[in-house]
């Protein structure tokens, strides 16, 4: 019996250990995007990694593809513009070798044109603005150097069916 206890303690042990790596690469995405850092992409993302954004924007096939994106001039534009990427506690679906993440995510941007407002021991500011919020779905795998993105999914919750379709698939798997 005792082995039996320290067989499944192990297995617990080794899914809480999983699902904080997991947290951890997903809570590095928006640190990541924010900062157009290229070179941090090869150590969360697998080499063959696809980034669907649909309709809203150009995706990317490809890790290189995705170091090119964060990396652009049109990149560059938007963070320079006030761009941040706010994301929340994912929910995490472990199967193994494999994970689906579920988050949303909230593109903030500085409202350069809006009224300078202040606030009591917080000093003065003109605000943002929410961009967009969106619905993100994440495929990790485990690989020897660690849990990596496979694949992502990120569709605007704007009403329309994909959205909705991955957040059910989260709450129905």
């Amino acid at each position: 019996m005792a082995h039996e206890i320290s067989s499944s303690l192990e297995r617990r042990l080794t899914v809480v250990e999983d699902k904080l790596a997991i947290y951890n690469l997903i809570a590095s995405h928006p640190l990541s995007a924010d900062t157009g850092y290229g070179p941090f992409f090869p150590k969360v993302y697998t080499e063959d990694a696809v980034f669907d954004r649909g309709p809203a924007a150009p995706g990317a096939v490809g890790r290189d593809q995705l170091v090119a994106l964060v990396e652009s001039d049109a990149h560059r534009a938007a963070l320079d513009g006030g761009l941040a990427h706010f994301g929340n506690l994912p929910h995490i679906e472990l199967e193994g070798d494999e994970a689906w993440v579920t988050s949303y995510l909230m593109l903030v941007q500085f409202d350069s044109q809006g009224n300078e407002v202040e606030l009591a021991n917080h000093g003065l500011s003109r605000g943002h603005r929410i961009f967009r919020v969106l619905a993100n779905q994440w495929h990790v795998v485990r690989t020897a150097e660690g849990w990596r993105i496979k694949a992502r999914k990120l569709y605007p919750l704007d009403g329309s069916e994909p959205a909705r379709a991955l957040l059910h698939d989260a709450v129905s798997r």
